[in-house]
């Protein structure tokens, strides 16, 4: 006997279609391009130091000015963003991330990349966001964590080839040329998107129906949206005061070579690939919240370990980093549907633009206050480093307190339309 479409066994409706397949890997590519952008300032770290003559702190400043602009810019972006097609707003804003990240490449001094950095961060840091808010809006619930865990392997992609060729790259010619290299992919990209992604309308009736500042109140002054917007700064926070200096402490203190610092992101980022999407499937099948608890409590000992590494052999640094960067973009996944799922369809877009500004402006935040806690010390080592890996104990424990009281919004749940009708 045939079933009825609401008896499906949980493996159907687990399975992915080919329209869905697609959709989710146009928007992984437009999130590789703007990973590699942000991710390839923290290994180029020692060489930037070393041309421009400048400090740790200084170094921080550069890897801030990122993620301020992408703050403020998703807070302007978060009134207006509901009222268009969720397409063309994202190709608006990824031209001009492609044009920003150009204009780094061709940045001549310190002073004109940190301004750069801060025009490219005004569109990067919303892409990211919109491109969540299309997977909430066309991805079913019941697949929604996997299809994360599709969009965010970008990252991980952006680890295996990104990180190591633009390290190469610059390591062989320049470090402007990574940058530039970029700016030219990403118009490819675009007009890949361009043909390739579907209208996504379907929030337009309710969200124009609400004046711009009704509809920034009812995202912010919302008990289960805060919740979530505390989730995703607590996690960005504990991450991000590890993250940018990790790459120096890898090379001054643990001893790695350029070539070695180039496997850490090889490795780790190949291994991630997998996980990211392992953790997804997981998290749809055991509950997202649990994979979540299991994957903080990882981290923490992941985070104990690399921030204490001594001098070991380049195959233990590597071992050790990869772990470190599986359990800290695992724990991303199942928050990240959580949080998506968190808010309606007629308002997520605008949410997500916030929730990437909050993201933004924690990690601006973690980077300045690791650059007070860390310092550099004799032969360039950084002091103080051993230090934020305890901190970010205490910030874990926050976000489990945080993650368990993040509910799903009612009406936030997707019917399963083809990804082809959702106009």
């Amino acid at each position: 006997m045939i079933k009825a479409p609401e008896l499906r066994s949980q493996e159907d409706v687990l399975r992915r279609p080919l329209s869905e397949w697609f959709l989710l890997l146009m928007l992984a590519a437009l999130q590789f391009t703007v990973a590699v952008d942000f991710v390839i300032m923290m290994p180029l770290g020692p060489q930037l130091m070393r041309i421009f003559d400048i400090s740790t702190p200084a170094f921080n400043l550069a890897v801030a000015a990122y993620a301020g602009a992408a703050g403020l810019a998703g807070i302007c972006a978060a009134l207006f963003l509901d009222r268009f097609d969720r397409k063309m707003a994202l190709l608006t804003i990824y031209g001009g991330f492609t044009i920003g990240t150009l204009f780094c490449g061709l940045a001549p001094t310190y002073v004109t990349l940190v301004f750069a950095r801060a025009l490219a961060g005004c569109f990067g840091g919303i892409v990211g966001g919109i491109s969540l808010a299309i997977v909430g809006d066309l991805v079913p619930e019941a697949r929604r964590a996997s299809a994360m865990g599709t969009v965010m392997s970008a990252f991980s992609v952006a680890q295996v080839a990104g990180i190591p060729l633009g390290l190469y790259l610059a390591d062989t010619l320049s470090w402007h040329v990574p940058f530039v290299a970029l700016a030219g992919v990403s118009a490819v990209v675009w007009v890949c998107a361009f043909i390739q992604l579907p209208k996504v309308r379907a929030h337009l009736a309710l969200s124009r129906s609400e004046t711009a500042v009704h509809r920034f109140t009812a995202i912010l002054f919302n008990g289960d949206h805060l919740r979530a917007l505390a989730l995703m700064a607590v996690i960005t926070i504990g991450g991000f005061m590890i993250i940018p200096d990790l790459a120096n402490y890898l090379v001054n203190n643990v001893g790695l070579s350029a070539a070695e610092l180039r496997w850490v992101y090889l490795v780790g980022g190949f291994a991630t690939l997998f996980t990211m999407n392992g953790v997804g499937r997981l998290a749809d099948r055991f509950g997202r919240m649990r994979l979540f608890g299991i994957m903080m409590v990882c981290s923490m000992v992941a985070a104990l370990l690399i921030t204490h590494l001594p001098v070991v052999p380049a195959a233990v640094a590597v071992s050790v980093s990869t772990l470190f960067m599986v359990c800290m973009t695992g724990r991303f996944v199942p928050a990240i549907t959580m949080i998506t799922s968190s808010v309606t369809p007629a308002h997520r877009g605008g949410f997500m633009s916030i929730n990437s500004s909050v993201a933004q402006f924690s990690s601006a935040v973690a980077a300045a206050g690791a650059g007070l806690i860390i310092r550099d010390g004799s032969n360039h080592q950084l002091v103080g480093f051993g230090l934020v890996g305890w901190i970010y104990l205490g910030w874990a424990i926050i976000g489990l307190w945080v993650g368990g009281r993040v509910r799903g919004a009612l009406g936030g749940g997707q019917q399963e339309v083809p990804v082809g009708e959702a106009a």
